[in-house]
């Protein structure tokens, strides 16, 4: 049977709180997906994270939603993206702890996809990243990407505010395969009245098991 755990783990400025689904099998492998900006309601409870969460999990996925330093009963305050890099490591951390020797995959949205892929830059844990809405007019440095040569998911809304259709599709045209964008027709940044088809987008890309070409 599928397990829903509450729980708690240490993080470079304290406790940090989150949320763990496993599936109803053992798991292939473990994900992390980091939240919005803390700063504008961004929290682990938000829509487009469980939908991501429960996507993976439905494709055998153990998946950890947690909150940023400074959110909900994690310890901490806002540290403008460079703590949070590190709130999401310690939950990587957490995750190879209890789940040894499975591939790690990590994610987020909006600021939480900003957040995971520059964690996957720096570190060669993850085999797999999932960036949903990723706010590329706040991108100061969009080159920060290019090296990261695992496979990446990119969900996007058509009419995203902080960039739609043409920004995110030249931005991920030159990144490395192996990378996979899908447009959401219609959708804004929240994926609003959309998150049907970007749970499915998810679970269609999991179930290809893309960490084990990293």
């Amino acid at each position: 049977m599928a397990q829903n755990e509450s729980l708690n783990f240490e993080g470079p400025a304290g406790n940090l709180e989150g949320l763990l689904i496993q599936p109803e099998t053992p798991p292939v492998a473990a994900a992390v997906v980091c939240h919005a900006h803390p700063l504008h309601g961004g929290m682990m409870h938000f829509k487009v994270i469980f939908r991501a969460a429960k996507a993976l999990q439905a494709q055998g996925v153990a998946a950890l939603r947690f909150n940023f330093r400074g959110v909900g009963r994690s310890g901490g305050s806002h540290d403008h993206g460079k703590g949070e890099q590190d709130d999401a490591s310690a939950a990587l951390d957490e995750m190879a702890r209890r789940f040894p020797g499975l591939p790690l995959v990590i994610g987020g949205f909006s600021f939480g996809s900003h957040m995971a892929l520059r964690v996957a830059a720096r570190d060669p844990r993850p085999a797999a990243v999932i960036a949903m809405g990723l706010p590329i007019k706040s991108l100061a440095d969009p080159e920060f990407a290019d090296g990261i040569t695992v496979p990446r998911l990119f969900v996007h809304g058509e009419n995203d505010t902080y960039g739609g259709r043409d920004a995110i599709t030249a931005w991920v045209a030159r990144l490395p395969e192996p990378r996979q964008l899908t447009v959401i027709p219609d959708s804004d940044h929240f994926f609003t009245g959309h998150l049907d088809p970007l749970q499915a987008t998810i679970e269609a890309w999991a179930s290809a098991r893309p960490w084990q070409r990293a």
